[in-house]
């Protein structure tokens, strides 16, 4: 009986520590293979300034694929953060031009992603329609909202002092790669240290079962949809922190990256399955591919090109992984 009961109890250490090699440390490494390569083909890749630039560029991608990886752990998928962002962006943008207290223009913004997430949430949940299709209808109604609330014109001049808040620096690093560490710290202790991530790892891996469970399927997925939207207005105001105005096709392809850089951590895009530490290192291989790409005047569609082989390789891995599983 000692031995079973030891036999049991280690078994979830030993998945854990295997998952951990193969998904993490896995994509840890080849993060190190693609520095290597790089660092051997471009003069001066691993100058100080270089690294924190790619830190920089992958910030709102990693604060996207974040919300995007708690999305596709419950089993759904945001098609829709881009124009969320765009939406929220130019709203906030629109604000401080005005005049508007900065603290106020900011709430504005994220209230706005909150929105764009509880409605694709309920039509999810509550209408029971099928996440990709919600999310491609909202992706072309948010940024249709954000063309005629602008004219499709940008919002150009915002205020020195808002752009300071997410375009300075500490400690050496940019606030932004900052606020997306603190940002990715508490996504790591939802999922691992709360009752809601055992409730999106349950609804994605089998919501018939988490029903039985009790689990409360619907508000999960409300909630997930919503930290999506909440983090990709997170993701424009660093973006128009950092350039200073806020475009209405601010955004765009932002969805293909997130999933992206997901899908290269480990997030299975069947459900049930993701790491926060594998999202960040996967959109900092995404950010380290784009830089060393442009460094040697690779031209951008075949990054693009990069981008979804990456995706269709990811899904080929998880595949034969579920399968051996």
């Amino acid at each position: 009986m000692t031995d079973i009961t030891e036999h049991t109890a280690a078994r979830p250490r030993a998945e854990f520590l295997h998952r951990f090699s193969v998904r993490d440390a896995g994509t840890l490494i080849g993060l190190v293979v693609i520095l290597a390569v790089f660092g051997a083909l471009v003069p001066g890749f691993f100058a100080e300034r270089n690294l924190i630039n790619i830190l920089q560029q992958s910030s709102i991608n990693a604060c996207l694929a974040l919300g995007m990886t708690l999305v596709i752990i419950s089993g759904g998928i945001d098609l829709s953060v881009g124009p969320t962002a765009a939406l929220s962006a130019v709203i906030s943008a629109s604000m401080l031009v005005a005049g508007v207290p900065f603290p106020l223009a900011i709430a504005a913004g994220f209230a706005i992603g909150l929105v764009c997430g509880l409605l694709n949430g309920v039509l999810v949940a509550y209408v029971g329609l099928q996440p990709f299709i919600v999310t491609l209808g909202t992706l072309s109604t948010y940024r249709a909202l954000a063309l005629i609330y602008t004219g499709g014109n940008p919002v150009l001049g915002l205020p020195a002092g808002f752009r300071a808040i997410f375009n300075g620096s500490l400690f050496g690093l940019p606030l932004a790669v900052i606020i997306v560490a603190v940002v990715a710290l508490i996504a790591w202790i939802i999922l691992k240290k709360t009752p809601f991530g055992e409730y999106l790892l349950a609804v994605g891996g089998n919501e018939e079962a988490a029903y039985i469970a009790g689990v409360p399927i619907a508000r999960t997925k409300i909630a997930a949809y919503m930290i999506s939207g909440l983090l990709a207005a997170l993701a424009a105001q660093i973006l128009i922190g950092r350039l200073g105005a806020a475009e209405p096709i601010l955004g765009n392809l932002w969805e293909l990256d997130a999933i992206a850089a997901a899908a290269i951590g480990g997030a299975s895009l069947m459900g049930g399955k993701g790491s926060v530490v594998g999202t960040i290192l996967g959109a900092v291989i995404l950010g380290t591919m784009r830089n060393g790409l442009t460094l040697m005047n690779v031209q951008s569609f075949y990054q693009l090109l990069a981008t979804g082989l990456i995706i269709l390789a990811a899904m080929l891995i998880d595949r034969v992984t579920r399968g051996r599983g």
